[in-house]
């Protein structure tokens, strides 16, 4: 499987080089250093379009990578950088977080934790994303390999990761971006189905708002200097290790069935799937407003639509987007 990934990556690399010859744009990248907070870039280099997509083709696959999110593992590095944070419910029904990067690559992302069977489903909305994980039940290990993306963990490239001094094992395993792609792909790798643009009319004013796990909690903050939402888990604020706050544009409480998989983990806790295929109703966070949307996602190869009451677009803030998958 690994094989026809990189198969299909050099395909995709020619048809790139022959339509750069041709002059077609292809986008620029940029590698992100250090931990700088970029938020004005960022801003920049996501397109208000549908999706992500523009006339300028990606240059590579999206960077998925599965972050700790148990206090233990607080503050989490490169958060910050990421274009998407999903935060889905697992075991005990504590979180776990998956960061999406594309517009820019961290220099250490982490703490890096385990996959799961419903983050296959999230992911087939990119095309041949590179998921970075520090493993996974072994029965869902096959499932993984045959999923159409690229699987990273320390038994497949270990010269990627590291283990920190900081906090205790397995809390402390941290990921070198650069090791396993050389640059970011751009935002058209975004292939998300979210719009970017000036806020549809409407809304209601909010300033505050908790999304509760049965043992987890997050809670969105306005900062009308800022013009962000100050992200707070378990009751603490979020920063990342070099004391950055993560500030997200836009928060997205999305309402989705939540069931039993087919795994366990090693004490014998069921793993839960939150189904993100499908329809529900989802709360829209920005500019210190709510929107009660609706959401449909028609397969796992689709992004998903967020759409207002009168059946337009719901458009997001421009900057990084929060997706809390929430129980119906």
């Amino acid at each position: 499987m690994r094989q026809n990934t990189r198969i299909r990556r050099g395909v995709t690399a020619a048809a790139l080089l022959i339509a750069a010859v041709a002059g077609s744009l292809v986008a620029g990248c940029s590698t992100g250093g250090g931990s700088p907070d970029g938020r004005g870039e960022q801003q920049q280099t996501r397109p208000p379009g549908d999706g992500g997509r523009t006339s300028a083709p990606p240059t590579g696959p999206v960077l998925a990578v599965k972050i700790d999110n148990v206090p233990a593992a607080r503050p989490q590095t490169g958060l910050e950088q990421a274009d998407v944070v999903y935060a889905e419910q697992v075991e005990g029904g504590l979180s776990r977080l998956m960061a999406v990067f594309a517009t820019k690559l961290p220099k250490v992302v982490g703490p890096v934790r385990s996959a799961r069977e419903s983050d296959l489903e999230l992911l087939r909305q990119f095309d041949d994303p590179t998921l970075a994980f520090s493993g996974a039940q072994h029965k869902l290990l096959p499932l993984i390999d045959k999923a159409p993306l690229t699987p990273e963990s320390p038994d497949t490239n270990a010269d990627a990761y590291f283990r920190g001094s900081g906090k205790a094992a397995p809390h402390n395993l941290y990921l070198r971006p650069g090791r396993l792609m050389t640059s970011a792909p751009g935002a058209a790798a975004l292939t998300t189905g979210f719009r970017f643009g000036a806020a549809p009319a409407g809304g209601t004013p909010q300033s505050t708002r908790t999304v509760r796990f049965p043992s987890a909690r997050f809670a969105f903050t306005w900062s009308a200097g800022q013009h962000r939402w100050r992200v707070a888990m378990d009751g603490t604020p979020t920063v990342t290790t070099d004391g950055a706050p993560v500030t997200p544009a836009t928060v997205v409480v999305q309402y989705v069935r939540v069931r039993a998989s087919r795994f366990h983990d090693v004490l014998g806790s069921n793993s839960p799937y939150s189904e993100t295929v499908g329809s529900g109703k989802a709360d829209v966070l920005r500019d210190g407003r709510v929107f009660h949307v609706h959401w449909q996602r028609a397969s796992a190869e689709d992004g998903t639509r967020f759409t207002t009451a009168d059946g337009g677009p719901m458009t997001f803030a421009p900057g990084q987007v929060w997706v809390v998958l929430a129980r119906a």
